[in-house]
């Protein structure tokens, strides 16, 4: 009887294929069936409710698993009450449609609608939010006295959720741009490393109301200045020009902290690592003065403040600006021709994306005339991506500069340090990340790298609620690792 439903059911999905096109999004059945399959899982399966299943569940349903074999009706709502939902207060599994890829067919007889077939992949979270399974599944749901009900459902091809798994959004551009939307970011800019080279180079969404993003899109990337401003004084010591540990008190003391005697104990590890014992920023203390919270060294902190500290140390030995310094080691080498600390009326004004609110508002653009060495760096995914292609190679610094930057100077939180300029994630097994983002007004950016397997991910947005694209993209460019990423990132 089962072979016989499941042939059945076959030529159905066959029949619906070569007769009738699949619904539009827009079209009142499509939208039922969305509505049903949202009852079902979104609200019953997700949360327990056992009722829902009990109302859109026809008597006669067979459903089809393949792993736990055929149930009917009253089986899967008893497996549901006494497996997942028996305890619902402790229950931590979830199914989530991936609503892109849903393909609905209508059935007819006789010139009229009786039944439909639903085809989707669901992800699938066990234990925890961050590490999905994915699976697809087929639905036929039924007109049974005038009230749609699932009559018969497959579930399979379950795997784990990665880079091989199907996942529609990440294989189509427009389903990206449609992606985009329902998480309101107007801009992504994705880069991808593979074998130690920027294989992609994508771009997706609109610059501002009306103006799609250009492959150059500029984008303001806020802290991932700090790591160029890094590498700038680590090819200075690399050179034996400059040196981690002599105290930047030889070249420059802020008039804040000039009668505060550890001011000498300030060095360019202690800088870079953040463990100044400074505030993130001047402007939060009373009086907007700088001060000490600590003693240099002797813990962790992230600043800013500590890496215009350094510029102006930097900059006062070589009589040079940090965009000179940027431009002679880092920029020119490197052909980053569309990154600077500084805003370029004449390059970026046609190309710049313009940051959002959590809203979909819009910021006033900061042109900021004057560099920061710590924050608003602007620069293109081609840009900053040929930039950690280059520190995958060694960053052009000698072998042992370029040992302490990857090496743990400070704990930041389990299985997360700062090295010299850049966040490093311990993922076992030997194998590291190289680390860094960016967060401001109208932009969330985040930089990954694996040494191991020359891999690297960018992903830059325009918007406040841009973290929201960070965990599927992890997932699907990195697979395993990116899943440990998140993990140690989620941790208290």
């Amino acid at each position: 009887m089962a072979k016989d439903i499941q042939l059945l059911f076959f030529f159905l999905l066959l029949s619906t294929k070569v007769c009738y096109a699949q619904l539009k999004s827009s079209d009142v059945l499509y939208k039922t069936i969305i509505e049903k399959d949202s009852l079902l899982f979104s609200v019953g399966f997700n949360n327990c409710d056992i009722s829902q299943f009990e109302n859109l569940m026809s008597d006669n349903l067979i459903f089809f698993h393949d792993k736990d074999g055929i149930s009917n009706k009253q089986k899967f709502l008893s497996d549901l009450k006494n497996g997942l939902c028996k305890d619902p207060s402790v229950r931590q599994v979830k199914r989530i449609l991936q609503k892109e890829s849903t393909e609905i067919y209508p059935l007819y007889k006789d010139g009229i609608i009786y039944a439909a077939v639903q085809n989707g992949i669901h992800l699938f979270y066990d234990k925890t939010e961050i590490t999905p399974g994915v699976a697809k599944f087929s639905h036929v749901w039924q007109l049974e006295d005038g009230t749609w009900k699932l009559t018969t459902s497959l579930s399979y091809d379950h795997q784990p959720y990665s880079k091989h798994s199907q996942h529609p959004t990440f294989e189509n551009d427009a389903q990206i741009e449609s992606w985009l939307k329902e998480n309101n970011v107007k801009t992504l800019g994705l880069g991808i490393i593979e074998g130690g080279e920027l294989k992609q180079v994508k771009v997706f969404g609109e610059i501002k109301e009306g103006v799609s993003a250009p492959y150059n899109t500029i984008f303001n990337v806020a802290s991932l200045a700090k790591p160029i401003t890094s590498v700038v004084a680590l090819r200075l010591v690399s050179l034996g020009k400059w040196k981690l540990d002599e105290p930047i008190s030889n070249y420059w003391v802020d008039p804040d902290i000039k009668n505060d005697a550890r001011s000498k104990k300030l060095t360019t590890r202690i800088i870079l690592s953040h463990q100044t014992g400074f505030p993130n920023w001047r402007y939060l203390n009373k009086g907007n003065k700088l001060n000490f919270e600590f003693d240099p060294g002797t813990q962790y902190q992230y600043s800013g403040e500590g890496f215009e500290y350094l510029r102006n140390a930097l900059e006062s030995k070589f009589k040079k600006s940090i965009e000179q310094l940027a431009r002679e080691f880092i920029f020119h080498p490197l052909k980053m021709e569309d990154t600077s600390y500084l805003w370029n009326d004449n390059s970026y004004t046609s190309r710049f994306a313009i940051g959002y609110d959590s809203a979909g508002k819009p910021y006033d653009t900061v042109k900021n005339k004057k560099v920061n060495a710590a924050d608003d760096l602007h620069t293109t995914i081609a840009d900053y991506g040929n930039f950690l292609v280059s520190i995958l190679k060694g960053g052009n610094l000698s072998e042992n500069v370029y040992h302490e930057m990857i090496k743990q100077q400070v704990k930041t939180k389990e299985n997360k340090y700062f090295g010299l300029g850049f966040e490093l994630y311990d993922l076992g097994n030997n194998e590291y990340a190289i680390s860094h983002g960016g967060s401001d007004n109208g932009t969330q950016c985040l930089t990954f790298l694996l040494p191991k397997t020359k891999q690297g991910i960018l992903i830059f947005t325009n918007s406040d609620v841009g973290y929201k694209l960070y965990n599927e993209l992890l997932v699907y460019y990195l697979g395993e690792n990116g899943k440990k990423l998140i993990d140690i990132e989620n941790r208290n």
